[in-house]
């Protein structure tokens, strides 16, 4: 297959399923043809990330995520992405290592966010794992953008949404959400970043507003653009 992007995914299916379906909906295209070609490497078994960040015990998922990126690099992928906003803490090791372009969901998206609304106060929902590495943080800062992150008791939401609900199949709870929301609307946040990749699925399931912003979706649009085709 030439000139495919590699994608690692599996963290988790759901989100990758959805990353696909972003691809294929927003490529122009008029036959299969005229498609991004992609190679998919669902890597379920992949270490949980946000774990392994808060225990410092790091080897698991850098080793795993080094190799599934080594083999879509010896497959002669034209670059590769990840999936998963957590796992990007250990993509920024390993992207020197490789000889193709590791295309940044987080750096993307701080630059998208910045273009549209600079300066302004931007919310980051994620795990414990991107939050306590501050990949958002940082990358929101660099573009002159505040990131706000939750306190304790509505990071415990945001927690509850990606693990005991999407994770195991199950739609958003609306109620919790309701809380999230609304702690995100007293920060004064103009926008928020759905900065893993479970919320990611809830903001398609529950059709939220343009207000909540999907760093997948930013992904797939510089993976189409990256492949030298249109977004639409």
């Amino acid at each position: 297959m030439k000139d495919a992007i590699g994608v690692i995914g599996g963290m988790g299916p759901l989100a990758s399923q959805l990353f696909y379906k972003m691809i294929t909906e927003h490529t122009a295209a008029e036959c299969d043809q005229d498609h991004v070609p992609l190679l998919i490497l669902s890597d379920v078994t992949m270490p949980d990330r946000t774990g392994a960040i808060l225990d410092g015990e790091y080897d698991a998922p850098y080793n795993r995520l080094m190799e599934d990126a080594k083999f879509l690099e010896e497959y002669g992928c034209t670059a590769v992405v990840v999936t998963c906003n957590t796992a990007h803490f250990f993509m920024d090791m390993i992207e020197h290592e490789l000889r193709i372009p590791f295309i940044s969901m987080i750096r993307e998206s701080a630059k998208e966010v910045a273009s549209l609304h600079p300066g302004s106060v931007v919310a980051v929902l994620a795990t414990d794992g991107t939050v306590k590495a501050g990949l958002y943080q940082r990358a929101l800062e660099t573009e002159n953008l505040i990131p706000w992150v939750p306190d304790a008791d509505i990071q415990k939401e945001v927690m509850y949404q990606i693990y005991d609900r999407i994770k195991k199949g199950l739609p958003c709870d609306k109620v919790s959400w309701q809380k999230i929301e609304d702690a995100c609307l007293e920060a004064g946040c103009s926008r928020v970043l759905l900065a893993c990749t479970e919320l990611s699925v809830i903001k398609s399931d529950e059709k939220l507003s343009d207000w909540y912003i999907d760093p997948m979706e930013i992904l797939a649009k510089r993976v189409i653009e990256f492949s030298g085709k249109k977004y639409q």
